[in-house]
């Protein structure tokens, strides 16, 4: 009987609640419906970390298919210790076509009726108490509410 590997442990970082504001309908392109929300504010919760989303960046949005969407969202984050922190995430949003039109039309939908996974990368100064974050693989799961996304952040062991 083959054996295989043990799935690698995660370990969670922290939560970070994004404020967007309305979003920009590009509409039709040779790579499917695009649309940009621009980032502005938010929070990040955890243990050891509080801070908040500055308003700086946006969420770029490429529907492929109806229900299908792939999330580039670029914004900085400053903890309280006064270390900012790049987020560079790319991110998968699958739903039923009813749901994801729901969605960009602002309405609530179930979070468990939706697939939204995300691979965060973090930069920091390299020489300071989250340096960590550089050498660091996250995965991500997310939330999309009425005003924002809410990102759980988990560290890959």
């Amino acid at each position: 009987m083959m054996q295989y590997p043990a799935p690698p442990a995660l370990d969670f970082v922290f939560t970070i609640d994004v404020e967007v504001s309305e979003t920009i309908n590009i509409g039709p392109t040779a790579q499917g419906m695009r649309r940009v929300a621009p980032i502005r504010g938010g929070k990040v919760t955890g243990p050891g970390f509080l801070g908040t989303v500055l308003n700086a960046g946006a969420d770029f949005q490429r529907y492929p298919t109806e229900d299908l969407a792939l999330l580039e969202a670029n914004y900085v984050l400053e903890l309280e210790d006064g270390q900012r922190i790049l987020v560079e995430n790319r991110a998968v949003r699958a739903a039923d076509p009813a749901d994801l039109e729901k969605m960009m039309a602002g309405h609530h939908v179930d979070p468990a009726r939706v697939y939204f996974r995300c691979v965060p990368s973090l930069s920091v100064d390299d020489c300071g108490p989250h340096a960590w974050m550089n050498r660091t693989l996250f995965l991500g799961v997310g939330t999309r509410g009425v005003a924002g996304v809410r990102i759980d952040v988990f560290r890959v062991r």
